[in-house]
């Protein structure tokens, strides 16, 4: 699909485009059979894709950092149906420690996950670490997120045309914590990079077993996110 496609809405070859909405895109699917896991499913788009996912019956587990939120969130759509099926659990992308005690909890359910949507990120965040040490955009956007994606059922990664947006030689491998080169713009692009050949590699090494998704996300919606920065100063931000 075109830029000028994205931007206008034009429908592509499946009838939908980026005006389509999550429940015309839904319509007609019954989901009740699936466990869905959405990291940063309490706000924006992560919200929409839970409340749509949990009116098409799926079984749908929040993961979040702010529980307050999650759990707002999750009583919004209940009152919207009683019979949603939404759980709550917390994750903090940041952080090691709090992954693995989320991945404890999940496996405690006893649930088959069917999908993995990988939502959550941060945005033009200021330089700093996260609690492992990592520089925070790349650590919550991709480190992370990649230790919390298993094998099994099919994997959604959201991704956003920031990736084109870049430093001049790719994602800084050997220097991921260089305070002295930091550009939030530059390293939310290589966030989002390793989040496309993260898939790639998951694809290339799973085909056989694992259906895996890139959804990209244009950085133009108006959606409440972690930005570090007054949403209407966002474009020119990002191409300053």
């Amino acid at each position: 699909m075109s830029f000028l496609s994205l931007v206008t809405g034009r429908p592509g070859p499946s009838g939908f485009g980026s005006a389509s909405t999550a429940e015309q895109v839904t319509q007609g699917i019954d989901a009740s059979s699936l466990t869905v896991l959405i990291t940063g499913g309490a706000n924006g788009i992560g919200l929409e894709t839970t409340r749509v996912l949990a009116l098409r019956k799926a079984h749908v587990i929040i993961a979040a950092r702010n529980m307050d939120a999650a759990n707002e969130a999750r009583q919004l759509i209940l009152k919207e149906d009683g019979n949603a099926r939404v759980d709550v659990l917390k994750l903090d992308l940041s952080s090691t420690k709090s992954i693995r005690e989320f991945a404890d909890n999940f496996n405690a359910l006893d649930l088959r996950l069917n999908i993995l949507i990988n939502n959550a990120g941060i945005m033009f965040c200021p330089y700093q670490l996260s609690e492992d040490g990592t520089e925070m955009q790349f650590a919550t956007n991709h480190v992370d997120t990649a230790r919390t994606t298993g094998v099994e059922g099919r994997i959604v990664n959201l991704s956003s045309v920031a990736h084109i947006h870049t430093y001049r030689d790719g994602i800084q491998f050997d220097n991921i914590n260089d305070k002295n080169r930091y550009s939030d713009k530059r390293a939310y692009g290589q966030s989002k990079l390793a989040n496309i050949l993260h898939v790639k590699e998951l694809s290339r090494r799973f085909q056989v077993n694992t259906e895996v998704a890139v959804c990209f996300q244009l950085a133009l919606m108006n959606v409440k996110n972690n930005f570090h920065i007054p949403e209407l100063d966002l474009l020119s931000h990002f191409f300053s």
